[in-house]
């Protein structure tokens, strides 16, 4: 299969980072910057590293950005040219779906209305998801699916073990789907530590619980619901 082509477009933290991670994967990653340093450090790392305006149509079709598959605009300090290399990227160059760095709300807004397909804000979802790891210790993962629905991970609360599905009925007290449950099987919880191959073999989900499934003070249930009924469940 042919690897994507991807620009990258601004080479701070996230930028560089960026760049390199998808080179690991194998996309073949056009890193630019206007900074001779940040070009020489990333040079070795991907397919093409370049110092050039990307605010500069016919520096960037020079360097066949026309023909990118994705841009990831990531310029963070100069807002006035992350604003222009968008217009040109998306406008001009006509490239298919092009991503962009914001920093704050404002600047998402203004993004969305140029034309980006996709606005990110990285500063901002890693301070969420680091609230949400803090104050919800007992939550595995989280999977935001659309504005305020949720589906979650969540170590069964000590309260919530013995009791069946139909005891909890999450759906009527808090307006939470149980929808599927990660469990541990008991031959599992006795295995030595060097059975450790042996002991993840018995992990199994339950994709459809059923009112009488009790729960189990291993388990793993999977939730979905809108984010105010998630974080009314009990966290001990």
């Amino acid at each position: 299969m042919t690897p994507q082509r991807i620009a990258v477009i601004g080479l701070g933290r996230f930028g560089m980072a960026l760049a390199r991670r998808l080179s690991i994967h194998g996309a073949e990653v056009i890193a630019i910057d206007s900074d001779d340093a940040l070009i020489n450090e990333i040079r070795d790392d991907v397919a093409l590293a370049v110092r050039l305006d990307s605010t500069d149509e016919a520096a960037l079709r020079s360097q066949d950005v026309d023909t990118v598959d994705v841009c990831v605009v990531a310029i963070g300090e100069n807002f006035e040219a992350a604003l222009l290399t968008t217009v040109i990227c998306k406008k001009n160059l006509r490239i298919s779906h092009v991503i962009c760095r914001a920093q704050t709300r404002f600047h998402a807004q203004i993004f969305s209305q140029i034309g980006a397909d996709e606005v990110i804000q990285p500063e901002q979802n890693a301070g969420d998801m680091l609230g949400r790891r803090l104050a919800h210790p007992r939550v595995n993962d989280y999977i935001k699916l659309s504005e305020g629905f949720t589906i979650i991970e969540l170590i069964a609360p000590a309260r919530f073990a013995g009791k069946t599905v139909r005891e909890l009925d999450l759906r009527s007290t808090l307006g939470v789907n149980l929808i599927a449950i990660r469990r541990i099987d008991s031959s599992a919880e006795k295995a030595e530590p060097a059975d450790a191959d042996a002991s993840a073999s018995v992990k199994r989900l339950i994709s459809v619980p059923r009112p009488d499934d009790r729960i189990q003070p291993t388990d793993v249930l999977v939730l979905a619901g809108p984010e105010e009924s998630l974080s009314q469940l009990p966290q001990e």
